[in-house]
């Protein structure tokens, strides 16, 4: 048996994070996946508000705390971030990981036992400014309602042919060449399109006479699980999706998918054993 918790969208809330402390020392996971959004809102950084890094102040001390007090029961932590963390401090969490804290784990894949655990941080384009880790889905179209990774603002300069030109179904069919999808765990923070887990609160609403698509997850996500049928899939970013559709989990074909969003305040946390994965429980806390 290999115990795992799973939380996403922790959107810096230090409540959540020291609940999160808390249920790991109790529960003592082998394995903690954090799916994304895990930082003050990244809009910060485009306003005159005085913030602290949260990395270097919260992070690192509160997860080099809690090594030290389980010691050899530290769990395994991957880690990736999301659309609302701003990649000006993608360098924080990447020291964080060199010293053991956790692992990165945007667009890499790494062994854990006979699983293949692999880390997808990029949303197809949002209403939202922030466009460090969005990209163009599987072509150039944007929704209504949605603004262009060309446009929008970002943290930390990307050249613009690679912004242009880059889709979320180029980037998962390059990085995963060589991947064992029967035993293949993705850590993504997009849901797949057309799930339980992508359902968003826009019944109704029209932009320029056009109705919104009430489901705004990847499509390229979605075709990828379809065609590759990987072992499990993790999934945040639409907190109301739960709300709407009355469930947290989904499958595509023989694919179990498990999402971790949530819009209360309350701290949502998935446990499941990874070798048997009807075994899983979803947690506020």
């Amino acid at each position: 048996m290999t115990k795992c918790l799973f939380v996403s969208d922790l959107h810096g809330k230090i409540e959540r994070y020291n609940k999160l402390f808390k249920q790991i020392i109790s529960e003592l996971p082998q394995i903690v996946f954090i799916g994304g959004d895990i930082l003050p809102s990244g809009a910060m950084h485009f306003t005159n508000s005085n913030t602290t890094n949260f990395v270097n102040d919260f992070l690192i001390p509160k997860f080099s705390d809690l090594k030290q007090t389980l010691g050899e029961n530290y769990p395994r932590i991957f880690l990736i971030l999301g659309n609302d963390d701003p990649r000006c401090d993608e360098n924080s969490i990447i020291e964080g990981d060199k010293i053991g804290l956790w692992t990165y784990s945007n667009m890499k894949s790494f062994d854990y036992d006979d699983f293949t655990i692999i880390g997808y941080q990029y949303v197809p384009p949002t209403p939202f400014q922030l466009k460090d880790w969005e990209k163009y889905d599987v072509s150039r179209y944007v929704d209504p309602g949605c603004i262009s990774p060309e446009e929008g603002r970002r943290t930390v300069r990307v050249e613009k042919s690679l912004i242009r030109y880059s889709t979320i179904k180029n980037d998962l069919e390059e990085f995963t060449k060589d991947i064992n999808f029967e035993k293949a765990v993705f850590l993504f923070h997009s849901p797949p399109y057309k799930t339980n887990l992508d359902r968003a609160a826009l019944d109704g609403k029209m932009i320029d006479y056009v109705p919104l698509d009430v489901h705004v997850g990847s499509i390229a996500i979605q075709k990828f699980i379809k065609a590759k049928q990987p072992y499990l899939t993790l999934h945040g970013h639409v907190h109301e999706s739960t709300r709407i559709t009355n469930s947290w989990k989904d499958k595509i074909g023989n694919t179990h998918m498990f999402g971790a969003a949530h819009d209360g305040n309350e701290l949502c946390i998935i446990t499941f054993d990874l070798e048997n994965l009807e075994d899983v429980e979803r947690k506020l806390i």
